[in-house]
């Protein structure tokens, strides 16, 4: 029996790096404001690490979609896999040559591109997308803040988020 409605432990889940960021960022500010000696130095340390998380757990959070889309999603060494209802396969990403998000699908869809292989196609909202930011991020060249305006943009185009083209322009 849970005390927590499924709701709310959906947002507190959403936002955990973000909340673990602000409570590294008040335990630092209490331990640098009310002690003396290396408590106090322990405490300003945490500060910056306390803001880093909370960063990238904003970052996170803006990524993060709804749960419950149809397929599974597993991120292993580089190498992305998607099992889901109808498609699926799996492309490594050294090999990838375009990154897509098409908003025109209901729900929008990731599209990994490979060359000479159809388009890993993968809902926004399968079960373990979220891991997709973490590999989405060793792209090289790959601007994490145009993957999260293409991603909360209400547009129904498809987007290229990231091109080994684009990335040899810069």
């Amino acid at each position: 029996m849970s005390f927590i409605r499924p709701e709310a432990a959906a947002g507190l889940t959403r936002w955990r790096e973000v909340l673990i960021g602000a409570g590294v960022i008040a335990l630092g500010a209490w331990w640098s404001l009310g002690f003396i000696g290396i408590l106090s130095w322990v405490g300003y340390a945490l500060l910056p690490i306390g803001a880093a998380l909370g960063f990238v757990g904003l970052q996170r959070a803006r990524f993060r979609r709804a749960t419950g889309g149809p397929g599974i999603v597993q991120v292993d060494e580089g190498r992305v896999t998607y099992f889901g209802p109808l498609t699926g396969g799996t492309v490594d990403l050294a090999e990838m040559s375009r990154l897509t998000l098409d908003h025109a699908a209901k729900p929008a869809h990731w599209g990994l591109h490979q060359p000479g292989q159809p388009a890993l196609m993968i809902p926004t909202t399968a079960q373990g997308a979220d891991t997709l930011f973490d590999a989405f991020a060793t792209l090289p060249g790959l601007r994490v803040q145009k993957m999260l305006a293409a991603l909360s943009s209400q547009d129904r185009d498809i987007v290229t988020v990231w091109s080994t083209y684009s990335n040899r322009l810069h």
